[in-house]
Parts: C-alpha cells; sequence; structure tokens
C-alpha cells in the first residue's frame, strides 16, 4: 500500500516569512495557497467591533509586556483594556488554592470574581454513563458544562480556566458565553507546565515519538 503523504502546514514550514513580510514562500505556503474567501471571512470578523475591540487590546497586551509580565499580569492588564468588570474562574479542585490566590489578586486590582470548582453539582460519574472504574480517582465527576452554565448566569464577562482536565476545558470554551482564556493549563505530571515535556522529548521524554495509544 502506497504511504499516504502528509498534508503540510505551517507546522513544516521554517522560514516563517509571513512573520518578516518576505514574498519567498514556500509552496506549501498557506499563506499564498489559501482560498480567498476564508481569508475575507477571517479579515471581516477582525474588522467588526467585538472582534477588533479583542484584537487589538490582546495585540497592545503583547506588545506592551513582552517578554516583562507574567501571564496573570497580563490576564489583568487584559481585562482593563476590555473595561472588564466581572471575572469568572474555571478551577479544578486540585488547584482551587491558587485559584484563591489569583482571586485576591483580581480583587486588588478592582475586579469583581466569581469562582466555580469543577466538582459543583456533586454528581456521580456513572449518571453520565462514566465507566465506574473511573471512580478510582473519584466517584464524583468533574462538571465543566454545570461551570459555564453558573458563570453564565453570574454574568461574568472573562473567564479564566484554571486547571480543567484534557477535555473538559474543551467543554467549557464551548458552553461558555463570556469570552475565555487559560491562565494553568493541566498537567498533572510536570507541575502544570505541558511545555517541558517538548523541551525535554529529546531525552527525558523521548517516550512522545512512540506512538501512544
Amino acid at each position: 500500500m502506497e504511504e499516504k503523504k502528509p498534508c503540510l502546514s505551517c507546522v513544516d514550514c521554517h522560514v516563517y516569512h509571513c512573520h518578516y513580510q518576505d514574498s519567498k514562500y514556500p509552496e506549501f505556503c498557506l499563506t499564498t495557497n489559501m482560498n480567498p474567501d476564508t481569508y475575507k471571512r477571517a479579515m471581516d470578523a477582525l474588522k467588526s467591533e467585538e472582534d477588533n475591540r479583542i484584537a487589538v487590546a490582546a495585540a497592545q497586551v503583547e506588545y506592551e509586556g513582552y517578554g516583562k509580565r507574567t501571564r496573570v499580569e497580563e490576564v489583568i492588564q487584559f481585562a482593563h483594556k476590555l473595561g472588564v468588570k466581572k471575572i469568572g474562574i474555571a478551577t479544578c479542585l486540585g488547584l482551587i488554592e491558587e485559584s484563591r490566590t489569583l482571586t485576591k489578586i483580581l480583587r486588588l486590582n478592582g475586579f469583581e470574581v466569581y469562582g466555580v470548582v469543577c466538582k459543583c453539582g456533586a454528581t456521580l460519574k456513572t449518571e453520565i454513563g462514566i465507566p465506574s472504574e473511573c471512580d478510582a480517582v473519584g466517584a464524583n465527576m468533574c462538571n465543566p458544562v454545570l461551570q459555564a452554565e453558573l458563570l453564565n448566569d453570574a454574568g461574568t464577562e472573562l473567564n479564566l480556566i484554571m486547571g480543567l482536565c484534557v477535555g473538559h476545558d474543551s467543554l467549557f470554551i464551548k458552553h461558555a458565553n463570556a469570552l475565555c482564556t487559560n491562565v494553568v493549563a493541566k498537567d498533572r505530571v510536570l507541575a502544570h507546565n505541558p511545555a517541558a515535556a517538548l523541551y525535554t522529548s529529546n531525552m527525558y521524554y523521548q517516550r512522545l515519538f512512540e506512538k501512544q495509544f
């Protein structure tokens, strides 16, 4: 059977001319090969009032804090630029202390904060068909949809994700009404620094280059 050739995209490029305004691009470059309608849809969105406001604020935060401000500081700056008054925190129970610290910081900076922990609702995993073997790490389910609905009801204007599990974060973003951003990405093995596995994949985490599942 003939081996299927990979579909080349930005992750296969090593020249980054889209960043440097160079006119020489690889043959497979998305910049020069994309559907013009796709580009137009994106640019139309970015020129709309709401998306433009977010994009401009994000660019200003990047420029003003580049290499100087932590992510927590950048989140505060971003919220101020957007005129946000009420911030929601969707937190993992395992990071509740970190979320309490974040809450203190946010309140000191003038924000109203409303947080919901993942186990809120105290619902058994088996109620939605999660296999009982998963009870080994706790019988009650994480409920990111309930977290989103409670923050929706509270009228939050910006939601911060604090270490929700892989997939739970996806469901939370799907159901949340407000804009969402990550403060902590869950990685129980690497102290919530998932990039460390990539940095050390040529040594300590060589197993990443083996087929996982």
